[in-house]
């Protein structure tokens, strides 16, 4: 394939990517901003705490899902391919988009409307797990060496693009409808919108091709082993990169989600700060993500990117504490403006790469499956859950500490797991090591028994 006809390829893979990816994302975070809007008319309770509690248990039912749908369509996508696995899910993702927008309340529908809510969320949360892993390995397999933590930024991009716009839409239609209209219809717009990721899908599906590792792959004995022996081959091959890929997940998917999901609603209901004042902070941040993600993508290609992991973490476990004192102490939309700022800049220095991160330490033909568990455990445990985790224990102590400790204690076992595993030792010391020499970082497998060479000349472990 000529130069040309590669570059074009690249560029048409990640733009339809982050397309898709921001569609998906797009319904994630509209229930998010609108869960004080859905809840009341999902589940009718005299008690608006607990009809909230209700609407973020539903938001944890769609991440329960998330594993298995990731497992499901990573074992599909290492078998028939990465591509049509896609565009599977990005359809799936818009009838759950459609039936989330065209379910009638509980006054119409009674006990029936939360049980179809519930259900948009399981599709939802089916489809998203498996969509990151497939785009970020994707995006992976065809970016040139030495830029594939650039190229596997534009997939973080994609969330930042979807929070933008799902929160700019809410912040308008939160501006500009009465509170009635809000309530009796305006909530929907945005997952209407979200069902249009469907014909994505299709064109996914018909003008992309395979990348050259996935078809040096498919063509492996290995793939059309039994799939007990293919799981077994995974635990010995990629059991401790999993593990590793886990704890780089932790601290910034419980950042991300008690940012983006919680921090909105806490400011509303603990600072009576209005909803509108918490939106125009999400917009503000994520624009400055849409800007510096791709420019710390580059960074992580040039210093590595397990490098700044750490330093990211060292950073946030240092502030974490700060930036809420600094909001309880006055709170107001500017403070909250700025301490939103700061938590997405720390979020973006280290998140850029987290495509390219998980992508590079599992083996070709356990790449889809490994990035889909490693990413929707990390997420459902750490990020989709705190929210209700975090509403759960402010039921029965002070809810203005809990976010913080929650982020501190997270950002440590983030630490710990990756260090406790070698192949976080491994490619840490990779990193310092190619610093040192002026090399590029380019470790791509998780054990000693394979090297780089290996796996891009084959796309295979030797």
């Amino acid at each position: 394939m000529g130069v040309q006809s590669e570059a074009r390829k690249i560029r048409k893979v990640v733009l339809s990517t982050v397309i898709g990816g921001t569609f998906e994302w797009f319904d994630s975070m509209a229930y998010a901003y609108f869960s004080s809007i859905i809840a009341p008319q999902f589940f009718s309770t005299t008690d608006r705490r607990e009809s909230l509690l209700l609407a973020f248990a539903a938001l944890a039912v769609g991440f329960l899902m998330r594993p298995i749908g990731g497992i499901m369509m990573g074992l599909y996508a290492d078998r028939v391919g990465r591509v049509k696995a896609l565009s599977m899910i990005m359809v799936a993702m818009s009838g759950g988009s459609l039936l989330l927008g065209l379910t009638p309340g509980a006054s119409t529908l009674g006990l029936v409307a939360p049980l179809l809510l519930v259900v948009a969320r399981l599709v939802h949360g089916f489809a998203v797990g498996g969509q990151f892993a497939l785009s970020s390995v994707t995006i992976y397999e065809v970016a040139p060496a030495g830029k594939k933590m650039f190229y596997g930024s534009f997939n973080m991009l994609s969330i930042s693009i979807a929070t933008m716009l799902s929160a700019g839409s809410s912040y308008f239609l939160s501006t500009h409808l009465s509170h009635g209209a809000l309530e009796a219809w305006g909530w929907r717009v945005p997952f209407l919108v979200g069902a249009l990721v469907g014909p994505i899908g299709f064109y996914i599906r018909h003008h992309i091709g395979e990348s050259n590792e996935f078809l040096q792959m498919r063509a492996h004995q290995a793939v059309r082993l039994p799939l007990g022996n293919r799981a077994r081959d995974f635990v010995h091959e990629n059991g401790d990169a999993l593990l590793c890929a886990v704890g780089v997940m932790i601290a910034g998917t419980s950042l991300s989600y008690v940012w983006k999901v919680y921090l909105p609603n806490f400011a509303q209901a603990q600072l009576h700060l209005s909803l509108s004042s918490s939106l125009q902070g999400i917009i503000v941040m994520s624009m400055v993500s849409c800007v510096v993600s791709p420019l710390f993508g580059k960074l992580a290609d040039r210093v590595g990117a397990y490098r700044l992991f750490f330093f990211f973490i060292g950073g946030w476990l240092t502030c974490v504490f700060p930036l809420f004192w600094f909001l309880l102490a006055e709170p107001t939309t500017r403070r909250l403006m700025m301490v939103q700022a700061v938590g997405e800049l720390f979020l973006a220095l280290q998140g850029a790469a987290h495509p390219g991160m998980l992508v590079q330490i599992f083996t070709v033909q356990g790449r889809s499956v490994g990035v889909a568990i490693a990413y929707n455990t990390a997420v459902t445990l750490f990020g989709g859950l705190a929210p209700f985790y975090i509403s759960l224990i402010s039921q029965f102590t002070d809810a203005r500490y809990i976010p913080p400790s929650y982020l501190f204690c997270t950002g440590l076992v983030a630490v710990l797991l990756v260090l406790a595993t070698r192949t976080g030792r491994r490619v840490l010391q990779e990193d310092r090591m190619a610093r040192r020499s002026g090399a590029i970082p380019v470790s791509n497998s998780p054990g000693p028994a394979s090297v780089e060479c290996a796996s891009e000349s084959t796309g295979l472990r030797s």
